[in-house]
């Protein structure tokens, strides 16, 4: 069974939005080695529509021009590229077709077939929601930048579900940028109150 691995550039108080507009400060060979492993060593990334045009609209042209960044845009280019949409899509970005039928279904078969372990998500936060409400995604990486953006769409919309998740690492680069790697957590949120949580504040 193959893994869905999503990664996201996110903001101190859980911002995701254009995160062109305030991301690149922060980005660092730490950072490039973080996006590589998820985004450039995966065969197959899954992605909505609007990070898919934004990536068909760029990476092409960079791997034409055949600067520092072509080697990278290849590998974009040669991936096998599932795009998540309601409308029917044209492609002319190479290895790119429409994810067919019910979402979960799909992605559920997408998942058996064979190929690298890992299968990447970049950005798509609609996606990346629809994933973790049907337990299909296997790890979230979030790239949190110390930064406090104060307007944008966030990951977590309102809900009454709460998403426990558990922490499988955790990184920090020289930029301030915290590399944190979460999976699913199976079980239900824990409940507590203040009760249960004094008998671990100091005693002196």
């Amino acid at each position: 069974m193959r893994k869905i691995v999503a990664q996201l550039f996110i903001s101190v108080d859980g911002v995701v939005e254009d995160p062109h507009e305030w991301h690149f400060p922060y980005f660092s060979d730490e950072m490039g080695a973080a996006v590589d492993a998820v985004l450039g060593q995966a065969d197959t990334l899954l992605l909505g529509r609007v990070t898919y045009d934004s990536f068909a609209g760029a990476w092409p042209e960079r791997e034409a021009a055949g600067g520092e960044d072509a080697p990278f845009a290849k590998k974009l280019g040669d991936a096998r590229k599932i795009v998540v949409s309601k409308r029917t899509l044209d492609f002319t970005w190479r290895n790119s077709e429409q994810l067919q039928g019910d979402f979960e279904d799909a992605v559920r078969a997408l998942k058996s077939e064979p190929g690298d372990d890992r299968i990447a998500v970049s950005g798509s936060v609609s996606v990346v929601r629809s994933l973790l409400a049907a337990g299909l995604l296997d790890e979230l990486n979030l790239l949190v930048h110390p930064i406090a953006v104060r307007k944008g769409e966030r990951l977590f919309d309102e809900g009454d579900t709460p998403v426990p998740l558990k922490l499988l690492s955790a990184e920090t680069f020289g930029s301030g940028v915290l590399n944190l790697v979460y999976g699913p957590e199976p079980a239900a949120a824990p409940e507590a109150g203040y009760e249960d949580a004094k008998a671990h504040l100091p005693r002196s």
